[in-house]
């Protein structure tokens, strides 16, 4: 079933934060599988796995008869993109390598349809819309999408307060591994210089009325980023830990 509001949008504005969980294995089975695991959202990824529109529709499907609410990651900023992602049912979508003010603005017209903004006008038949069995789906959809744009790299972090005055973007995802590639510290994504710039980069998010978000594996760094604001806090990937089982599996057994 395809909510009819936003209530991932609605809970980071009132300041609830949602704990989540990283989907890559580009598998809509999987992808039902961790949607039944408890978790308030899930990041269906475009970018660095084969996830192909079919296969994220797919996944959107396998998402909805669940409680979490579903978050696509696009694999570039383009309009034609986040106009299939949004037609085929996902209303919150993150954005990455968005390193300037005009980018995040460029990604909230995508968002959103005329006149506030660009977006193709065909949801009637197609799935975000339930193939035109929602009343009045063109006029409520600027309300309900939700844009979230990554902050991963030295350019954005410079301009993170201008791309946080932007009207339309609800939050700002902080990518730790590009951060630490671009800040000079490549692999290191715990580097205290690293995490320096990210706390703070929470603390402006917050002050600035809008969410932060994060990924990290590390239950530490996890709570630690929720004590200091972070909204939409992901911490695991199913990719990783299905490697991470399976081989400290396999190793029991060959070293027994």
């Amino acid at each position: 079933m395809i909510p009819t509001s936003n209530p991932f949008k609605e809970a980071l504005k009132a300041g609830k934060p949602q704990i989540g969980f990283w989907l890559m294995l580009a598998s809509p089975y999987a992808t039902e599988i961790c949607a039944s695991c408890g978790f308030d959202w899930v990041l269906i990824d475009g970018e660095h796995c084969p996830n192909d529109i079919p296969l994220m529709a797919a996944s959107l499907q396998s998402v909805a008869g669940y409680g979490p609410q579903a978050v696509a990651r696009v694999p570039i900023g383009d309009s034609t993109l986040i106009k299939q992602y949004l037609d085929i049912g996902a209303q919150t979508i993150l954005v990455p390598m968005v390193d300037t003010a005009e980018q995040a603005a460029d990604m909230v017209r995508a968002m959103r349809y005329p006149p506030h903004g660009i977006r193709g006008v065909g949801a009637g038949s197609a799935r975000a819309s339930r193939w035109g069995a929602i009343p009045d789906y063109v006029k409520k959809a600027n309300d309900q999408v939700c844009l979230l744009v990554q902050a991963e790299s030295k350019t954005a972090i410079d301009n993170l307060d201008a791309i946080l005055a932007v009207e339309g973007v609800d939050g700002v995802f902080f990518g730790p591994s590009d951060l630490s590639a671009s800040l000079g510290y490549i692999g290191n994504a715990a580097h205290p210089e690293v995490q320096k710039v990210i706390e703070d980069g929470i603390r402006r998010v917050r002050a600035a009325g809008k969410a932060p978000g994060i990924l990290t594996a590390d239950e530490t760094l996890a709570k630690r980023y929720l004590e200091l604001g972070a909204l939409f806090v992901a911490v695991g990937i199913d990719v990783n830990l299905l490697t991470k089982n399976a081989r400290a599996l396999a190793q029991r057994f060959k070293t027994a």
